[in-house]
Formats: C-alpha cells, sequence, structure tokens
C-alpha cells in the first residue's frame, strides 16, 4: 500500500497536469486506438506462446489462451506479476504437470519474457543511441544505493542458502528439474522458437500499442524513440512493487515520454489512454474470464 500512497500524493501534486491529459483525450484518432486495442490483444497471444513453449507437453490452445486473457485481472490483484504467476502455476497441474515441472515451466517463462524485453530494449538502443539518457528514469544518487540494495539481497539468499541445511537441498533439487526442463525444451524446434518468439514478440506488441496511441494525439516523439522509452521505463520500475505497476510505470513512461521529446500534457494523455487500453478496459472481462475458468475447473 506504501507505493500506492506515494502514486496518490504526487498525483495530487501534478493534478494541473493530469487534468491537461485528460484535456487532450478526446482530440484522440480512433483507428489509431482500435488498432492499439488489437496489438494488446496479439499479447495474450506472444504470452501464450511463450507459455507453451516452456514445457514439453501440449497444453489445451483454447484454455491456454483464455488463462493469459484472465492471468492479466490476476495480476492487478498482486504485486509483481505473482498474480499471474500464481494463475499460470495452477493451470499447468491441472493439465497434469507436476508441480515440479510447471514451476520449472513457469521460471523459464519469467526468465525469457525479461531476457526478451531486454533484447529489444538493447536493439532500439543500438538503433537509437541518443533517444533517452540513463538519468532520466533513474536520477543521480540512485544508482548507488540500488546496487547496494541488490548486493545486499543476494547476500542474504546466500547467507540463508549457506545455513539451511533444507532450504539448500530444495533449491538444488528445483534447479536440477529446471535446468533438465530447459535443456528438454529446446531439443524441440518448435517448442524453443514458441519460447523466444512469444518473449520478443510480446514486449515488442506492448510498444506498438503505445506507439499507436502516440500517434492518435499526435505526440511529436518519432515511433522509435517512444517504443526505447516505454521499454526503458518497464525494465526501470520492474522492483517496484506495485500491483500490475499501478502508478510506478504511468509516473516513469510520462518521464520518458517528456525526456525524448514530447509534451507534458499531450505525454500524460499518451500514457492515460495508453493504460485504459491495455490495463483497464480488459480487467472487468479478464475478471470475469478468470471467475468461469475457476468454475469450471479450469483453474
Amino acid at each position: 500500500m506504501v507505493p500506492l500512497l506515494l502514486v496518490t500524493v504526487v498525483a495530487v501534486r501534478h493534478r494541473s497536469v493530469l487534468a491537461d491529459g485528460f484535456a487532450h483525450l478526446p482530440a484522440a484518432r480512433w483507428p489509431w486506438l482500435l488498432a492499439a486495442a488489437g496489438a494488446t490483444c496479439l499479447t495474450w497471444v506472444a504470452a501464450a506462446c511463450t507459455r507453451q513453449g516452456a514445457v514439453l507437453p501440449r497444453l489445451p490452445a483454447r484454455r491456454l489462451l483464455a488463462t493469459q486473457f484472465a492471468a492479466g485481472a490476476a495480476n492487478h490483484l498482486l504485486p509483481t506479476g505473482l498474480g499471474a504467476s500464481a494463475v499460470n502455476l495452477r493451470f499447468m497441474t491441472v493439465c497434469g504437470l507436476p508441480l515440479s515441472r510447471a514451476s520449472a515451466g513457469l521460471a523459464l517463462y519469467l526468465l525469457a519474457e525479461a531476457v526478451g524485453r531486454v533484447a529489444v530494449l538493447g536493439g532500439l538502443l543500438v538503433a537509437f543511441p541518443g533517444a533517452l539518457r540513463p538519468q532520466v528514469l533513474l536520477p543521480e544518487g540512485v544508482f548507488g544505493p540500488l546496487l547496494l540494495g541488490l548486493a545486499g539481497v543476494a547476500a542474504l539468499a546466500a547467507g540463508a542458502l549457506v545455513c539451511a541445511r533444507r532450504l539448500r537441498r530444495a533449491v538444488c533439487s528445483f534447479l536440477r528439474t529446471a535446468l533438465g526442463e530447459a535443456r528438454s525444451v529446446h531439443t524441440r524446434p518448435a517448442r524453443a522458437l514458441a519460447l523466444w518468439g512469444g518473449a520478443l514478440a510480446f514486449p515488442a506488441l506492448q510498444a506498438t500499442a503505445l506507439v499507436l496511441v502516440g500517434v492518435s494525439l499526435g505526440l511529436q516523439v518519432p515511433p522509435g524513440h517512444m517504443a526505447l522509452a516505454y521499454l526503458a521505463a518497464t525494465v526501470a520500475v520492474a522492483l517496484v512493487p506495485t500491483p500490475g505497476g499501478l502508478g510506478s510505470v504511468e509516473a516513469a513512461l510520462i518521464v520518458a515520454l517528456v525526456a525524448a521529446g514530447g509534451a507534458p500534457p499531450v505525454a500524460t494523455a499518451v500514457v492515460l489512454a495508453f493504460r485504459v487500453i491495455t490495463v483497464w478496459l480488459p480487467l472487468l472481462p479478464g475478471a470475469l474470464t478468470l471467475a468461469a475458468l475457476v468454475r469450471l475447473k479450469v483453474i
């Protein structure tokens, strides 16, 4: 609740910018917004491909796609993607996968998704080297404490593994299972293609949706720079544990788009419209789908 409270305080302090952003929304060109909605729908297909590529057994395609749609709603109940992970873990176990193999598949999916996002970001940084400065998303003086915090967490984890024999045994068993599953998946070209193709397509489609929204509202930022701003913002806020990135993604996106050359009111309108299309409109039907899947014992 603390990050949400901080976001509320910031929103109240910058209410004039938000008001200007809402005022620009009626000027949006609807065909581009519909195209952005289409790109958002394709992200669920990309997620389903990546989930299937992370496990060897064939999963029911329709149920898998419906589960990705429902997982988006569950993702806004728990921070850091835990909601979607719980839904997909339950779905794979219901499909007959042992818990250890389902957990290994989930870990491989998360790894592929992170690698795909960073790879697309790296490609855009190479293509547009001067489009965005890292200091915009990580202010001066933050990088050092962030590294120290990560090092502290790593040290605590290593100490727990050294001191707790049962925990060390469980972690080693999981790693053996996960590595075995990863090797097995990569012996099947179709699975490897689904895994890495979906992992690359997912962030690319998300960035495309933002670019389409930006074009619809006339944001004066090149499309490649908008895509770069989106990926940089989402990577920067990955450690902020808000449900579905609520508040943190919006703040980082507005800052990144303004740094890329956009006017603050238009950039705010673009981010608001983008989050409405990708988060708020699918939320209710996603929650209803989640309830239906639970009732039908799909998850």
